[in-house]
């Protein structure tokens, strides 16, 4: 049921290019990655914990979608769009299994979740799958403006491993902010299913990403005190409270994540990347600087030759 209606817009990235995404994690690699911050580091472990799964579904549901679809601009951006996502899912299940052999085998449990709960939303009409993905691509807007615009507050002396791992993914998903909700507009463009989209997305994968945090700490003993339960709880809320703007802007009839700005460092990233390869395709053997966690500005690791190199698939803890 193509949308005659649809027409295809320009994206603020001229491209969705599908860069090597290959971090091996050291064995030594502390799961609280983030100094004394046990809540903070198991909130974003519990997030990596669903990539695996939710990552494969948005890739089948959005090629499902190509059938329908005739804007050749829109088809290329989809390939970007799958082929960023198969990098992404395949480094998470590398560390969620280095997670697992680090003392905590019970998100096995969580994951057997997973995998079920994808297979049932994959046999929902393609309508329902296009606007869970458009809604959760808009929490994740909200989410990677977050990070990347407040990295120094989150991640100030964390692991530079886990946060140049989480500040690549984050820029990859703002390139690529436009093509769930374009998919859904170009094959249905309906409004209430869209809106239904925003909270079925944002919430199911949330929901996950929570329990996953809990099953963390509780494994860590860190769950059951009153000191701990506050700190996960404030955890939550400073999610909730940097995600919630972007959900309530999805909900607005003329919604389009055209109209959220790229933030700044994310496109000074892009840009040192290219300047760093010259145009061409990072191999598994070349060398890539890690974000300095040390530094007030958290700057992009391009900008100096001074910075510490580091193989992207052999980066240390």
């Amino acid at each position: 049921m193509p949308n005659l209606s649809y027409r295809y817009e320009k994206k603020q990235v001229d491209k969705i290019p599908i860069r090597k995404f290959d971090f091996i994690f050291s064995s030594n690699l502390d799961p609280i990655w983030i100094p004394e911050n046990p809540a903070r580091s198991h909130l974003f472990n519990g997030l990596s914990v669903t990539m695996p799964y939710l990552e494969p579904y948005l890739i089948k549901s959005t090629k499902a979608s190509m059938g329908y679809i005739s804007e050749p601009r829109l088809l290329e951006d989809i390939r970007g769009f799958c082929g960023q996502e198969a990098q992404h899912y395949r480094c998470h299940r590398k560390f969620n299994d280095l997670l697992k052999k680090k003392g905590h085998p019970k998100l096995a449990k969580v994951e057997e979740k997973l995998e079920k709960t994808y297979k049932k939303l994959l046999e929902k009409s393609l309508r329902t799958q296009l606007a869970y993905n458009a809604g959760f691509e808009c929490m994740t807007n909200g989410l990677t403006h977050w990070l990347i615009s407040k990295r120094v507050g989150l991640f100030r002396h964390a692991s530079p491993t886990m946060v140049s791992f989480w500040l690549m993914h984050a820029i990859e998903e703002v390139e690529h902010k436009t093509v769930a909700y374009d998919a859904y507009m170009a094959y249905s463009g309906a409004y209430l299913p869209r809106c239904f989209g925003v909270f079925h997305g944002s919430f199911h994968v949330m929901g996950y990403a929570i329990w996953a945090m809990l099953v963390l700490l509780k494994e860590d003993k860190r769950l059951f005190s009153f000191k701990d339960a506050l700190s996960a709880g404030k955890e939550i809320s400073l999610a909730a409270y940097h995600m919630a703007p972007y959900l309530f802007r999805a909900l607005l009839p003329n919604h389009n994540p055209r109209c959220e700005d790229d933030p700044k460092w994310m496109t000074d990233w892009v840009a040192g990347y290219e300047a760093m390869l010259g145009g061409k395709v990072m191999s598994g053997g070349e060398a890539m600087p890690l974000i300095d966690t040390a530094d007030p500005q958290m700057p992009v690791p391009f900008a100096s030759p001074s910075n510490g190199i580091c193989h992207v698939n052999e980066i240390a803890a």
